[in-house]
């Protein structure tokens, strides 16, 4: 995998002090580069690859690293980088299905400066912002918030409220989005297309720093948030031409024991007609295409899930 230093932005888009509140020396050298190795045999291999890199952004006095959750879930090594060169084994703490966020406690000292979390709240589209990947100046990126809405991934992700920043940055998984005041806003997860009036423009979509005040204390005690694990189907499914079909299915997955088959229409899920949320693009404004297999006109009428019976990965 290549070094995330073999690059830079040009300096008309990287971020200068003098237009800034707050430092941003002391931001900059709060962001690390997050880089984890992962079995051949993990369940997310196959998808997510075996060497992930990435950023994080140090909370805690301790040096505890949040970052975004892929890049360190079935991690079995995980390298901290700081600005300065030193290098830190790191200790894949807690992830959280639901938000996406991850925690990596370093074993070691980093002797970085901490960043403060603050308010996506209070941040509004066409507000100016800072998002910061390791490496320095080079890598961070000067933006502006373009959206603020919910986001659904068709791999049963779903956020009620994310940000969505342009112009995007190219190695987005774990950047920090910082505000006009220096506090962290959100921790970067992906590069999605977005709709910017007539034009469709490449962003990034950020998870709210707020999401993980009601979950830390968990995550720092027991690896991820005490709520019941949620239901998991196993299935990818994007809209297509009014209605649900079926993309990709998890081997060995509910979805595919219960006798799904790639496209298949979801008509309904949990009592819910699908048809009301079809019209709303996922992906930041992107519909995604797929291509039915088989029957064209097949659908799943069958229950994916027993009432008594939830699945979590």
């Amino acid at each position: 995998m290549a070094e995330t230093t073999e690059w830079a932005f040009p300096e008309r888009l990287q971020p200068r002090q003098e237009n800034l509140r707050f430092n941003l020396e002391a931001a900059l050298q709060s962001v690390v580069q997050v880089h984890s190795e992962v079995p051949d045999e993990a369940f997310t291999a196959s998808v997510l690859g075996t060497e992930r890199m990435g950023h994080g952004v140090v909370i805690g006095s301790d040096g505890l690293v949040l970052t975004i959750g892929y890049l360190i879930t079935e991690a079995e090594s995980i390298w901290l980088t700081t600005n300065d060169g030193a290098v830190v084994p790191g200790h894949a703490l807690a992830y959280d299905q639901v938000t996406g966020f991850g925690l990596v406690l370093p074993l070691g000292r980093l002797d970085v400066p901490t960043m403060q979390r603050g308010s996506a709240s209070s941040a509004a589209v066409g507000n100016s912002v800072t998002v910061i990947g390791h490496g320095g100046l080079e890598h961070a990126l000067d933006a502006k918030i373009i959206a603020r809405r919910e986001f659904a991934g068709y791999w049963e992700y779903l956020l009620d409220e994310a940000l969505f920043t342009a112009p995007a940055h190219p190695q987005w998984g774990g950047t920090a989005l910082v505000g006009e005041d220096g506090k962290l806003l959100g921790v970067g997860s992906l590069l999605v297309q977005e709709a910017a009036g007539p034009e469709t423009v490449d962003a990034n979509m950020f998870v709210p720093i707020d999401l993980l005040e009601p979950i830390l204390e968990d995550m720092l005690k027991f690896g991820r948030p005490s709520r019941a694990a949620r239901p998991w189907l196993g299935l990818y499914a994007t809209p297509l031409q009014g209605v649900l079909v079926v993309r990709g299915l998890t081997q060995g997955g509910p979805a595919q024991r219960a006798g799904v088959k790639l496209g298949d229409v979801l008509l309904e899920v949990g009592g819910d007609d699908t048809a009301a949320e079809v019209g709303q693009p996922s992906h930041g404004g992107r519909t995604d295409q797929a291509e039915p297999a088989g029957d064209e006109h097949s659908s799943s009428h069958q229950p994916l899930l027993p009432a008594d019976m939830t699945f979590s990965f």
